[in-house]
C-alpha cells in the first residue's frame, strides 16, 4: 500500500451538474475518486471527511468502476475507512488472493509484524471500552516498549530497545496504521490497523512467540 496522499478535494474540481451530466463516460467526481482508491488503496474519514463521505454517496458507481478490474471497496461507516479489497480474495488461497496486478502485497518482516500484532490488540481494547468508532485511539510509547520486549530479546541498552521500537513505527508509518510519536511519548493508532491482517493471523503470531521464547512470556 503507498504512503497516503492526502486528497485536495474541493467542490469546485467537480464539473456543474449541467457539464458532468452531458459529458460521456463515467462522471469526473467518480472517476477522481477510484484513481485516488487506486493510488492509495484507501480513503480515511480522519484525512479526508469530503472525500470519504463523497465514496459513501457514490458507492454504487464507484462499485460498477471497479467491477471489471475484479476490485471491490469495503467500506466501514463506523471507523470512517473506505477500503480497495481485491474482489475474490476471502475464497481465493492467500498466494492468488495477493497476485491481483493493481494491489501490490505487503511484505512485513516478522518483528513489524509483532508490532502490527500488538497494535491491533491495544486498538481493539480501546474500542471495546470506549466503543467502535473512536477516532483518537492512541499508546504510550513506554507500554509499547513494555510489550515488545515481552517477545523480542532485550539488547542490553534501553536506548537501543527504544530505537528499535522506533525504528519498526517509521517503517509502518507508510502503511497508514500508525501517525508520528507526539512530544508526549505517544503514538495515534489509525483505523487501517483493523484491515491489515486478519486477528487470527496476529493471534497465531502472538502464540508462535509464546512458544518460541516460554520463558520470556509472564
Amino acid at each position: 500500500m503507498d504512503e497516503e496522499a492526502s486528497m485536495d478535494w474541493q467542490e469546485t474540481d467537480v464539473p456543474p451538474m449541467d457539464e458532468a451530466a452531458t459529458a460521456p463516460g463515467t462522471p469526473v467526481e467518480v472517476k477522481k475518486l477510484a484513481q485516488e482508491l487506486l493510488k492509495c488503496g484507501f480513503i480515511e474519514s480522519a484525512s479526508d471527511v469530503a472525500a470519504f463521505n463523497a465514496v459513501a454517496r457514490l458507492r454504487r458507481e464507484l462499485d460498477a468502476v471497479l467491477e471489471p478490474l475484479d476490485l471491490r471497496l469495503e467500506l466501514d461507516e463506523s471507523r470512517g475507512l473506505a477500503v480497495l479489497r481485491v474482489a475474490d480474495a476471502a475464497s481465493a488461497s492467500p498466494d492468488k488472493a495477493w497476485s491481483h496486478p493493481l494491489v501490490r502485497r505487503q511484505r512485513l518482516t516478522l518483528e513489524q509484524s509483532l508490532l502490527v500484532a500488538i497494535l491491533r490488540r491495544t486498538y481493539v481494547v480501546q474500542e471495546l471500552e470506549s466503543g467502535i468508532g473512536v477516532r483518537e485511539v492512541r499508546v504510550a510509547l513506554d507500554e509499547l516498549l513494555s510489550e515488545l520486549q515481552v517477545f523480542l530479546p532485550d539488547s542490553g541498552s534501553d536506548t537501543k530497545n527504544r530505537q528499535r521500537l522506533l525504528t519498526l513505527l517509521d517503517q509502518l508509518k507508510p502503511h497508514g496504521i500508525v501517525g508520528e510519536p507526539d512530544s508526549r511519548g505517544e503514538v495515534m493508532i489509525r483505523p487501517l490497523i483493523t484491515r491489515l491482517a486478519n486477528p487470527e493471523t496476529l493471534n497465531a503470531l502472538l502464540a508462535h512467540f509464546r512458544e518460541a521464547h516460554p520463558n520470556r512470556i509472564r
